[in-house]
């Protein structure tokens, strides 16, 4: 909503034409987020219907964008009690121990998070023993981002690579996992940033939940599979270099997908601010939407 707002500001005699170009051109930056597509959509809307009345389109964008933070600063909230309810009935311990993956907070909700905002309000309970967070390779959002946020909040946490998942399940070092998505279509498969599958497929072996916490602006229940769903593909210096240093040779060539796909079969439950899907998902998921 920010980003054309920010368009709108230099572009004040917009057209319909040149408004809609530059929607599309945010929506093409993050082709397997739906959400993204969905809020760059709803502020097209807004600006355009504040051009027809006479009011100014950049004020009403950013408007509404404040009020999309205060929104989502509630439903985040919501979705955060639902995981503690569902953390109580299936694991029940006093503290936990919960696995994060790439960054899902504040800096990228603008208010508390989806799934680490979960893990604020277990810290808010003083109900976190540990959290671990993967670096998220290549471009570390994890260790950069996430480990930055926990700092802020207090949050007891160490920094961990991907690698490491399987040795942290097998000795017992965690209780459950949750991370965010992307797009989540109709069967519960669930884009989310790469190295996700990894996670959903290791816990199913070490039998310990793995949740997905997203609003329902990130369902996409016009898909049946994830194998509809378009996976962006990023830069290989971001593999092959480190701040423009070479550390790969440098006739290697890198392929870097930017999201996975985690199976439904292999998710515990879906958190939306509608409740919790778990199961069927071509029922439940659907059940929440109405």
């Amino acid at each position: 909503i920010f980003g054309l707002g920010v368009w709108i500001k230099n572009h004040k005699d917009f057209t319909l034409d040149t408004i809609e170009e530059a929607a599309s051109y945010l929506k093409s930056a993050r082709p397997t987020a739906v959400n993204l597509a969905f809020e760059v959509d709803r502020a097209l809307e807004c600006a355009v219907e504040a051009q027809r009345v006479g009011k100014d389109p950049y004020e009403a964008v950013i408007l509404k964008g404040l009020g999309e933070i205060k929104n989502s600063e509630v439903h985040n909230r919501s979705m955060a009690r639902i995981a503690e309810k569902e953390l109580d009935q299936l694991v029940s311990k006093p503290k936990y121990k919960i696995l994060t993956h790439c960054n899902t907070g504040f800096l990228a909700c603008g208010s508390v998070g989806t799934a680490l905002g979960v893990i604020q309000h277990l810290g808010e309970q003083n109900k976190i023993d540990m959290t671990w967070v993967d670096e998220t390779r290549p471009y570390l959002q994890g260790s950069r981002l996430t480990a930055y946020e926990l700092t802020k909040l207090g949050i007891e946490h160490k920094v961990v690579v991907e690698g490491a998942a399987s040795h942290l399940m097998r000795t017992g070092k965690v209780d459950a996992i949750f991370v965010g998505a992307d797009r989540i279509v109709a069967n519960g498969d669930t884009a989310n940033k790469i190295g996700t599958s990894n996670l959903a497929i290791i816990a199913k072996h070490y039998d310990i939940p793995f949740y997905v916490v997203a609003p329902s602006s990130s369902f996409d229940l016009s898909k049946s599979s994830g194998d509809e769903i378009e996976i962006e593909l990023r830069d290989e210096t971001e593999i092959l270099e480190y701040r423009g240093t070479p550390i790969a040779p440098l006739s290697s060539r890198a392929y870097n997908p930017s999201f996975d796909i985690a199976s439904g079969e292999l998710i515990t439950g879906i958190i939306s601010e509608r409740g919790i899907a778990k199961g069927d998902y071509l029922k439940t998921l659907s059940g929440i939407v109405e």
